[in-house]
């Protein structure tokens, strides 16, 4: 499983190339397996890294529904979330990332996908929970 990661710089004509054809690969296993979870984890990778937000949450969502147990899930959904500036949601969707035990709080701080969020007011809430945790004694 990967993390979504979102560059500024724009991606070359071949590089998008490269990305509109794995996204009509994964959409065609995704059409013939709707719960393939696999395929859609990448679908939704790729419409984030072609910069199709909305696309990439709708997969985040459906994939919150097939794996409500996962941190990795939920964190890639506050990222959708953070992406499309739905905060409110994206908060919601962090704190139930760390909440099932997502815990790479390095990278969370620095998530380009994850930036609007960073300056949202909604984000001392999450600052606040990891504060909590990494002084919480183990």
């Amino acid at each position: 499983m990967s993390v979504k990661s979102n560059t500024k710089k724009r991606p070359s004509s071949a590089t998008q190339r490269e990305l509109d054809t794995k996204i009509e690969f994964m959409e065609g296993l995704v059409r013939r397996d709707p719960d393939y979870v696999d395929a859609l984890q990448l679908l939704g990778d790729h419409y984030t890294q072609r910069g199709l937000y909305v696309e990439g949450l709708k997969v985040d969502e459906r994939l919150a529904r097939l794996e409500p147990k996962s941190p990795l899930v939920f964190y890639n959904l506050a990222c959708s979330y953070s992406l499309t500036d739905q905060f409110d949601r994206a908060v919601l969707a962090l704190e139930k990332a760390i909440q099932l035990g997502y815990s790479d709080f390095k990278w969370l701080a620095k998530d380009p996908d994850l930036k609007k969020l960073r300056a949202h007011p909604a984000f001392v809430e999450i600052k606040s929970r990891i504060h909590e945790l990494k002084t919480k004694p183990r």
